[in-house]
Formats: C-alpha cells, structure tokens, sequence
C-alpha cells in the first residue's frame, strides 16, 4: 500500500516512538520535500528535527510534479496532496481538518495518526491505549468523543 504523509503524523509518531509503524504497515511511504523541510523546521521538536535530518531507507521524498495553490493550507499540506492525486496513494496520512476535508473533495481516502495506531494496534504491534496515552503527553490534541468512536467502530 502507497501512502503518502503530511507532517503531523509523522511528527507525533515520532515523538511516541512509533514511527517505524509505518514502514510495518505500508509498503511505501511517501512524503514531499515541503513536509520534510516542516519536519526540519527550527521549531519542530528536536528529536522530529533529529528523525528528519536523518531520513531511513524506507522513507521516499518525492516532489509532486503539479503545484497546487491552496490559500486555505500550507505548503506541505498542498504538496501532500498534490504527490497523493499523482501517485494515486491509497492513503493520505493527515491530521489538519482544512487538509482533511481538501483531501476528500478530491477524492482521497484520509488516515490520521490515530487511524495509524488503530490498524497498528489491530495488527498487533501497539497497544492503542497506551499509544494515545503517550500522545496526550505531547501536543496533539483530540476529543474524548473521537477516541469513543474508533472504540464504537472496534466493537462491531
């Protein structure tokens, strides 16, 4: 499976130490330079910037041969989706709701970092409760009532 990621989720995988769980769930991952020079950025968290300037074998950084203008996002949100259309990925991995509802008025099937950990943890490899746990510990921020509802859709 193709997937294409804009930084967020990359970010937060990082910072509870789970990104490997992308390379264990996809067979390849894709991301746009404008999201690896937002992974660099001075104010990124160190250990992202850390991850970021040292880049493993399995990441592949494209560049989307179409540039998107949309006022409504940033850079690495347009390229992300931009290389998710050419590329036709399965998945775009994004969190920001404007990128989100974007993603999806083109036609794109959307993940976010908690859909990663879902079908990570559905595969064995992470316990949900604690990866959200984790989470909570850094800037990512969600609603009890979004967490109840992957809940719900387990229990089906």
């Amino acid at each position: 499976m193709v997937v294409v990621a804009d930084t967020s989720p990359i970010n937060y995988l990082v910072l509870i130490e789970q990104i490997d769980l992308l390379t264990r769930l996809y067979t390849r991952i894709l991301i746009p330079p404008a999201v690896l020079a937002e992974l660099k950025h001075p104010l990124a968290p160190k250990p992202v910037r850390a991850w970021a300037c040292d880049t493993p074998k399995w990441l592949e950084i494209l560049t989307p041969k179409d540039t998107l203008i949309l006022a409504q996002l940033d850079l690495g949100e347009t390229e992300a989706i931009a290389l998710a259309t050419e590329m036709h990925a399965e998945v775009l991995l994004i969190d920001e709701q404007a990128g989100r509802q974007e993603a999806v008025r083109r036609g794109l099937k959307v993940a976010g970092t908690l859909s990663v950990l879902d079908e990570a943890e559905q595969a064995g490899l992470v316990s949900f409760d604690q990866a959200v746990a984790r989470l909570r510990k850094t800037s990512f921020r969600v609603s009890q009532a979004v967490i109840s509802e992957i809940m719900q859709k387990r229990s089906r």
